[in-house]
């Protein structure tokens, strides 16, 4: 049988390799996931896809219901994602159970952040505020402005609704009973200082009609006008206003929170996902998402320049105006307490 010429075979040996080297790199690809509905198309619009085209990679979106789906998946040795958002409390009560990866903040640059709103496990995306709200087919303009005037019951007759859950539920309470906002979480901390807050609750338990366990319900409890003021969280109430429900809220005595990023432990691109991380930190991915929802940017650049319009930036939660009217979240605090608070809050409950 006839060999070959060799010539041939190297010919088309260059042939191939030359077209190999001609094609395009593959894209490197991280998987992000978050809470699904019009806050994750916000954050796919001004976060997720710009990012992904500056840094030259692509990103696969998935959803989850709570940072529950990801401890799963990490005691499994399963992880896939690379990037997930998070509340602040349950990525801090995550980090400390060791299941996020310690973010490296020589490549997240937070110096221009508000204080807090970085922790060593979760990087903040946006602040939102538990407020005090009221129906103003009852109040009008002159509906209450303090915890205080929420728990005045002669004041301020009407049906209430509170949380179910203890997170926010605590601190109203003891600025009702008096207590300075910067001495909240300190009188919380000593002993006794969790049940003088439930004890305050309990007094108001007779005029409290619903006990809410969703944004999406206390949303519907204004727009049906279902109770007369209620707890809750600032975007919801802007979202259920658009859709026609009488409500308005105060930032006076809120408390500010934010929701943020994390990598989780045995990321299969944590590198790539620390610089994701720096890339949507930057003021200008946060300013606009704003544009989706009345969550303020963590970066207070994000407010400078023009980016975000003077007069909707002063209806954000993180507003200088905004901020200073609230209690920052004290994430130590709940890593610490909130499974005793709130053993003891939901006896109070099915008292």
């Amino acid at each position: 049988m006839p060999r070959q010429p060799i010539v041939k075979s190297t010919t088309a040996l260059a042939l191939v390799m030359g077209l190999l080297s001609a094609a395009p790199a593959l894209a490197q690809e991280l998987t992000v996931v978050s809470f699904g509905g019009s806050y994750q198309d916000g954050q796919s619009k001004a976060l997720f896809q710009p990012a992904a085209k500056a840094l030259g990679i692509k990103i696969k979106e998935e959803t989850y219901s709570s940072i529950a789906d990801l401890r799963l998946k990490v005691k499994a040795g399963a992880v896939t994602w690379d990037v997930v958002a998070s509340g602040s409390g349950s990525a801090a009560r995550a980090g400390a159970e060791g299941i996020l990866e310690k973010l490296d903040y020589k490549v997240i640059d937070t110096s221009s952040f508000l204080p807090g709103t970085a922790q060593d496990y979760c990087v903040g995306g946006d602040v939102f505020s538990t407020v005090l709200a009221w129906n103003t087919k009852t109040y009008g303009d002159k509906g209450p402005q303090s915890w205080a005037d929420f728990w005045d019951v002669k004041k301020f007759p009407g049906k209430r609704s509170y949380r179910k859950g203890v997170a926010g539920a605590l601190e109203p309470a003891l600025m009702a009973d008096g207590v300075p906002a910067d001495k909240v979480y300190e009188v919380l901390s000593q002993p006794g200082g969790i049940e003088r807050a439930i004890k305050k609750i309990r007094e108001l338990k007779p005029h409290i009609a619903v006990w809410w366990s969703s944004g999406a319900q206390h949303a519907q409890l204004m727009k049906d006008g279902e109770v007369d003021m209620i707890t809750g969280w600032n975007g919801r109430f802007d979202v259920a206003a658009k859709d026609g429900a009488k409500v308005a809220y105060t930032f006076n005595q809120g408390l500010a929170d934010y929701d943020c990023f994390a990598i989780p432990k045995g990321a299969p691109n944590r590198d790539l996902a620390m610089k994701f991380l720096a890339e949507i930190s930057k003021p200008q991915y946060q300013a606009e998402f704003t544009k989706y929802i009345t969550y303020g940017p963590t970066n207070k650049k994000a407010y400078e320049g023009g980016a975000i319009d003077a007069a909707y930036a002063k209806t954000l939660p993180s507003h200088p105006d905004n901020a200073a009217k609230q209690l920052p979240i004290d994430l130590d605090w709940y890593i610490k307490f909130e499974a005793q608070a709130s053993a003891a809050y939901q006896n109070m409950l099915t008292e």
